[in-house]
C-alpha cells in the first residue's frame, strides 16, 4: 500500500473501477461514467490517471472482444439460409394439392446455426463474468491503494 495517496485519491479510482458495472443500467455507461470521472482529474492526480486508463482499456478490450465473438457467428447465421428454403415446406408452397402442415424438426435443419450462436453467447457470458469479477477485485484493491492491472487488456489509451 502506498502511504503517499490520499484517501481521496484512492476513492475517486475505486469509484471509476465500480463505475464500469453502470453498464447493467445506462447503455454504454462502462465507458461514459468512468471517461468522464476520470478526464475530469487525470491531470492532478497520477493514481486516478492510471486506474482510469486500466478500467478504460479493459472495457474497450472486452467490447472488441464481444464484438469479434457476435462476429464470428455471421458466416455460419448466412450459410443457414440455403439449409431453411432448401428441401422443405417453403419450397413446396407453390403445389397446392401437396401442401403438408405437419412439420418435423427436419424441415428446419438450424444444427449448423446454432452451434456458433451458442459458443458466442458462452464466449459473452464468460466475457460479463470475467468484467464482474475483475471490476470488483480491481474496485477493491485499488481503494486499498494498490496498482491494479487487468488481464487480457489491449493498451488503447497509453
Amino acid at each position: 500500500m502506498d502511504t503517499t495517496l490520499t484517501k481521496h485519491e484512492r476513492n475517486l479510482s475505486a469509484i471509476i473501477h465500480a463505475a464500469t458495472l453502470s453498464r447493467y443500467f445506462i447503455p454504454l455507461g462502462n465507458i461514459v461514467l468512468p471517461l468522464v470521472l476520470w478526464l475530469a482529474n487525470r491531470n492532478e492526480l497520477k493514481f486516478v490517471d492510471y486506474n482510469g486508463k486500466q478500467a478504460l482499456n479493459f472495457q474497450i478490450s472486452l467490447i472488441l472482444y464481444s464484438a469479434l465473438a457476435g462476429l464470428l457467428t455471421i458466416p455460419f447465421f448466412i450459410g443457414s439460409f440455403s439449409d431453411i428454403f432448401h428441401n422443405s415446406v417453403w419450397q413446396d408452397i407453390n403445389q397446392w394439392d401437396t401442401i403438408d402442415f405437419h412439420w418435423e424438426s427436419s424441415s428446419f435443419p438450424f444444427n449448423r446455426f446454432f452451434w456458433p450462436v451458442g459458443i458466442a453467447g458462452f464466449v459473452h457470458m464468460i466475457l460479463s463474468l470475467i468484467n464482474l469479477i475483475y471490476t470488483i477485485i480491481a474496485t477493491l484493491r485499488t481503494n486499498e491503494g494498490t496498482y491494479f492491472e487487468y488481464p487480457i487488456t489491449i493498451k488503447f489509451i497509453k
